[in-house]
Parts: structure tokens; C-alpha cells; sequence
């Protein structure tokens, strides 16, 4: 064997113990988080339509909370997979709460949300919501909150249809 093999046989056994502690170290962290969920900050808000909404209104539900825009084109590309299941789930359960982090008025995105005949409530982001949420760094960006209001999921990007379905199955079914 020559030298260069043998330093390349060190630097892979290496790289494999180092991929293989980060494994663990990664796995171990997800089991906690898995077992370990944040309490939601509690909120109050007026929907686009005047009525005030807080988190204890949705208290033994699944609420999807969704941080979207009307210029975003993601988030306008999974709005009619908010909409269907919105339609099919409520019933059962499930709860979307629409905040947009648009800055035109309030009565434009109300426009927007009409024309696309969004049938979930939709509040306007302000800056105390901010400072218990955090502003997203990308939109859309949903929250998944449990029925005892605890933080289950942060999706980052959109959800279909099917991503909506299986989370709410499998948070109401633990919850």
C-alpha cells in the first residue's frame, strides 16, 4: 500500500466515525424534540371581517397556521389545497388561520382572499404577533399547533394537500 492510500483509508474511517456521531447527535436531538413540544404564545387578532381571533379559540383543535402573502406565488399555489381541506376537515377538527404578512391594506387582501374564495378566517400580521412568532424568513410558512397549544410542526414552503391530511391525522390521533 502506498502512502497516499493509507492517508486516504484514515481520512474515510474518519469521516465515517464523525458522519456517524453527527447521526446520533441528530437522531437523539429529534426523539426530544419529538417528546418536548413549545407552548404556542397566546394571540389576539382581528380577522379581516372585524372579529376578534385568539389562540384559546381554537383550544382541543388542530390549528394550521399559515404565514403567506398575496404576491407570494407559492403561497397563492396552495391555497386551493388549504380551501378543500378546509372543507373536508373542519368538521373534524381541523382549524386554518390565514396571517398575512402583506403590508398593502387590509381591505385589498380581503379583495384577494374573496376572489379566491378563501373560506378560512385570515388575519393581518402586526408587530405584537411578531414578537411571540417570529417573522418567517421565507413565506409560506405554517405552523402546526396540537389542541392543548403546543408548537407540533413548522413547515417551511408550501403543503399540499395530502402533507395537510397526514399531519392532521397524525396530530389529532396523539392529541
Amino acid at each position: 500500500m502506498c502512502f497516499k492510500e493509507i492517508e486516504m483509508s484514515k481520512i474515510a474511517r474518519l469521516a465515517l466515525l464523525v458522519s456517524l456521531v453527527l447521526f446520533l447527535l441528530v437522531s437523539a436531538d429529534a426523539v426530544c424534540a419529538l417528546e418536548d413540544y413549545s407552548a404556542a404564545p397566546d394571540f389576539k387578532l382581528r380577522d379581516l371581517k372585524g372579529k376578534e381571533v385568539s389562540l384559546a379559540d381554537y383550544e382541543g383543535k388542530v390549528l394550521f397556521m399559515n404565514f403567506w402573502a398575496t404576491w407570494c406565488g407559492p403561497c397563492r399555489a396552495e391555497i386551493p389545497d388549504f380551501i378543500e381541506v378546509y372543507d373536508e376537515y373542519k368538521d373534524k377538527g381541523l382549524e386554518i388561520l390565514g396571517v398575512s404578512v402583506d403590508t398593502i391594506s387590509p381591505d385589498k387582501v380581503l379583495q384577494f382572499v374573496r376572489t379566491n374564495e378563501m373560506n378560512y378566517p385570515v388575519v393581518m400580521a402586526t408587530r405584537d404577533l411578531f414578537k411571540d412568532y417570529p417573522q418567517p424568513r421565507a413565506i409560506p410558512t405554517t405552523l402546526i399547533i396540537d389542541g392543548k397549544g403546543k408548537i407540533r410542526h413548522k413547515q417551511i414552503g408550501t403543503m399540499s394537500k395530502e402533507m395537510l391530511i397526514n399531519f392532521f391525522n397524525e396530530v389529532s390521533k396523539e392529541d
